[in-house]
C-alpha cells in the first residue's frame, strides 16, 4: 500500500512539473498570452492607419481638392491665376561671448600658484638668470 501511495505522489508530481515547467506549461501560457495582446494591439493601430488610406486614396480618386493640396505641397506647384512668395526670414547674427576678466597675478616666493596668462606661462618655461 505505501509503494502505491509513493507511486500516485510520484506521479503526481511528475505530471504537477510538466503543467508548471515543462513545454506548453503554465509560464509559457502566460508569455503566449501577453505576445497576443502585444499582436492584437499591432493589429488595431494598422487597422486604423488603413482605414486612413483609404480614405485618403477615395478622396485622391474623386476630389479634386486632394489633389491641387497634394500638388501644391509635394510637388511646390502654384495654380492659374496665382502669385507665389516666398518669405525668407533673416538668420540673427550671433556674437561671441565676450572673454571673462582675466584675474590679477599673484607673486609668490615659492612659485606653486602661477596664473594662466600667456606671459606667466612664458616666464614659467625660461630658466631665470640670476
Amino acid at each position: 500500500m505505501k509503494f502505491l501511495a509513493a507511486g500516485l505522489v510520484l506521479i503526481l508530481v511528475l505530471l504537477q512539473y510538466r503543467l508548471w515547467l515543462g513545454d506548453g506549461g503554465m509560464g509559457e501560457v502566460h508569455r503566449l498570452r501577453a505576445d497576443i495582446e502585444v499582436q492584437k494591439e499591432q493589429n488595431r493601430e494598422l487597422k486604423e492607419r488603413n482605414r486612413t488610406l483609404a480614405a485618403e486614396v477615395q478622396d485622391l480618386k474623386k476630389g479634386t481638392v486632394a489633389i491641387e493640396e497634394r500638388a501644391r505641397t509635394d510637388l511646390g506647384m502654384v495654380g492659374r491665376g496665382e502669385t507665389f512668395y516666398q518669405v525668407v526670414e533673416a538668420k540673427p547674427v550671433v556674437q561671441p561671448a565676450p572673454a571673462p576678466p582675466s584675474e590679477p597675478e599673484e607673486e609668490s616666493g615659492g612659485g606653486s600658484s602661477r596664473g594662466n596668462s600667456p606671459a606667466s606661462v612664458i616666464q614659467a618655461r625660461s630658466p631665470n638668470k640670476d
